[in-house]
């Protein structure tokens, strides 16, 4: 794959564990609704009308776009998998530092199925309101992902530390 070796870290542990109740609320997000596909939790989790930027893309808002979203991703990447590596909380919002990964199953930014496990790391900031979410913002290593799927096509990066 990448030309230089990446370890992963290891991914949180919530058995036993007492979370705020926003991390709980993310927590339920990313393990509940994104791992099982479990889109009857949309509405538990966010407002009617909360704003979502997805790490794949799409600026969307409501429920019913969000939940068509889940089902393209989860239908792309089969074993769909949220790694949540670490949580960080500030009054309203709740910061992550992800790992994404899946089976590629159906074509994804116009790359063909290539059935291998691919992955990407992101950073999400929740925002809450209330109890829910009323937006979500998230960025997403692309680049990486993509270079996943085509075969790692750049060997050799332009910036190398000497």
């Amino acid at each position: 794959m990448s030309s230089v070796p990446t370890k992963r870290e290891n991914p949180m542990q919530f058995d036993g564990v007492m979370l705020s109740p926003q991390k709980e609320v993310v927590r339920k997000f990313y393990k509940d609704m994104w791992d099982h596909g479990d889109i009857k939790l949309v509405p538990e989790i966010f407002h009617d009308d909360f704003t979502f930027r997805g790490s794949l893309g799409p600026v969307l808002i409501g429920h019913a776009q969000f939940s068509d979203y889940v089902l393209w991703v989860r239908n792309s990447l089969e074993n769909y998998t949220s790694d949540i590596i670490s949580m960080v909380e500030e009054n309203d919002q709740v910061m992550g530092k992800l790992h994404f990964h899946g089976v590629h199953r159906q074509p994804l930014f116009g790359c063909a199925p290539t059935g291998q496990d691919v992955g990407w790391d992101g950073v999400p900031i929740f925002t809450f309101d209330g109890g829910k979410v009323r937006d979500l913002w998230v960025l997403g290593d692309i680049y990486g992902l993509l270079s996943r799927m085509q075969g790692d096509l750049v060997k050799r990066p332009e910036f190398a530390a000497k």
